[in-house]
């Protein structure tokens, strides 16, 4: 069953004044529609709940809208490069073209963090390629040129962030930027899990480029410069690994990834993935490290697991005997 957050619409497919005008580029499609209303934690399990490094973790089933597991689900936090979702989101609802090119700027520098880039000031991309290297790089250079770019520019995107937040029901949630390096950008588990579960049943675009292990840009302009020797230019293609290294590990069902860290948020992971025939949304926020980010998640995969119905129903069968 879909949560109650598939009442809304997306509108926006046109990037004319009406869809920008500081109003709303989303609606409810009923009156009064209610957010995501999560039920109290299951009480059916076998095994104890996992340990986790997480400081703010939720499990949310997707189809009976179950919390399946908690710990501080309402804690606000900053969320490091989680903002990318909302950043993605926004950039695919306005319907802007995808093969648009758009060139980094000096305003397109991380001067909060100092934080390097692959991507040359300069250089330009297309929108989609910058979309691409924003999920799955998670380059803030990538997702600030695309807030940048957007109809009325950084300001007004950073407004539609917020406005989007409250029509989902993301009450404890506020963006101040579209790339997560301020620790401004605060939110809880309990908000990112309807960011994740809209979009993951929105946004096919999202699904797709968040749960790519690698990307390539082709024709990369590199410049080598040695000693007493003129520049040399070179053009070769460029590779990008997906920050949720999960997403290249075959025992792992993914439909939509977004991983974060600053020092403020620590390690975070927002994932939809299938575990023993469930969808569920995982949100993992200021772990302490990126490994132990990856071990939570796979402790959570084995506590579903474990208590799947077909495991619990095997495990009352009595053993074969030995002959």
């Amino acid at each position: 069953m879909k949560t109650v957050l598939a009442g809304l619409i997306l509108l926006g497919a046109s990037t004319g004044s009406a869809a920008f005008d500081g109003q709303a580029s989303l609606q409810w499609s009923q009156p009064g529609a209610a957010s995501v209303s999560v039920k109290p934690a299951e009480s059916v399990y076998l095994t104890a709940m996992p340990e986790l490094s997480a400081q703010s973790v939720l499990v949310f089933d997707q189809a009976s809208g179950q919390s399946l597991l908690e710990k501080n689900a309402s804690m606000q936090t900053p969320i490091a490069s989680i903002t990318k979702l909302m950043t993605a989101m926004l950039v695919l609802n306005a319907g802007l073209p995808m093969e648009e090119s758009i060139t980094l700027t000096d305003e397109d520098r991380d001067t909060l963090k100092g934080t390097g880039s692959r991507l040359a000031v300069g250089s330009s991309y297309t929108r989609g390629q910058l979309l691409h290297l924003a999920l799955i790089a998670s380059d803030n250079r990538a997702a600030h040129a695309l807030g940048r770019s957007y109809p009325g520019g950084l300001e007004r995107f950073v407004a539609t962030m917020n406005r989007t937040a409250r029509m989902l029901g993301m009450k404890d949630t506020v963006y101040v930027e579209p790339t997560g390096l301020s620790s401004e950008n605060r939110s809880t588990a309990m908000d990112l899990a309807k960011l994740a579960d809209y979009a993951h049943q929105n946004f096919p675009e999202i699904r797709h480029i968040s749960t790519t292990g690698h990307y390539n840009l082709d024709g990369q302009r590199v410049v080598v410069q040695k000693k007493r020797q003129q520049p040399r230019v070179y053009y070769r293609s460029v590779a990008f690994n997906n920050t949720n290294r999960l997403t290249r590990m075959d025992d792992w069902n993914i439909g939509l990834s977004k991983t974060g860290f600053i020092n403020e948020a620590g390690h975070c992971l927002v994932m939809q993935a299938q575990v023993a025939d469930r969808d569920v949304i995982i949100v993992l926020l200021d772990a302490t490290g990126s490994n132990r980010r990856a071990g939570d998640a796979a402790r959570i995969k084995h506590w579903l697991e474990s208590n799947s119905p077909s495991h619990r129903a095997d495990s009352r069968r009595p053993g074969a005997a030995r002959t």
